[in-house]
């Protein structure tokens, strides 16, 4: 059972639907409302396990606009999950301005363990595992792009991007 006044930040599969948690189907039945990344893409994962909660919108464009509504609702009680497209919320998707308010607010945040894609590619990468740091996204320009790619050159651990 979902703890009042809660966020919930649950993973969502990369891919294939079985790979969900049974914590995070109890967690999705359970809480007031889902924040979804894309709404239209998590209506696919939620119709698949008979989950019908409301859902909104929490992308990078409106999470600003979205933590206010957040927190008023944590605020009288309600908690909330945060589910992105595929994977963790967060890591290289959006949430961390919804997270920081909750923690300044002083409501509790739940993380789930599941799917992580980062995690996923490099346990089967064959390359080391025991030092790793992950990157995020490669910028987009060609020479900041090789500029970052540059600095890892003389590296002694696995980049993830």
């Amino acid at each position: 059972m979902s703890q009042p006044g809660s966020l919930y930040i649950v993973p969502t599969p990369i891919g294939n639907l079985q790979d969900i948690t049974l914590r995070a189907l109890d967690v999705l039945r359970d809480v007031s409302a889902i924040g979804c990344e894309d709404t239209r893409h998590s209506r696919v994962l939620l119709q698949h396990f008979n989950i019908d909660k409301p859902t909104f919108a929490l992308h990078d464009h409106n999470e600003s606009a979205q933590i206010t509504k957040v927190i008023q609702r944590l605020e009288m009680g309600e908690s909330i999950a945060l589910i992105s497209d595929a994977g963790t919320p967060l890591i290289s998707d959006p949430g961390y301005g919804l997270v920081h308010a909750c923690r300044l607010a002083d409501h509790s945040v739940i993380a789930l363990p599941g799917p992580c894609a980062a995690i996923t590619a490099l346990s089967a990468s064959g390359l080391p595992t025991d030092q790793f740091m992950f990157r995020g996204f490669l910028p987009v320009k060609q020479q900041a792009k090789q500029h970052a790619i540059s600095e890892l050159n003389h590296a002694y651990y696995t980049s993830i991007f």
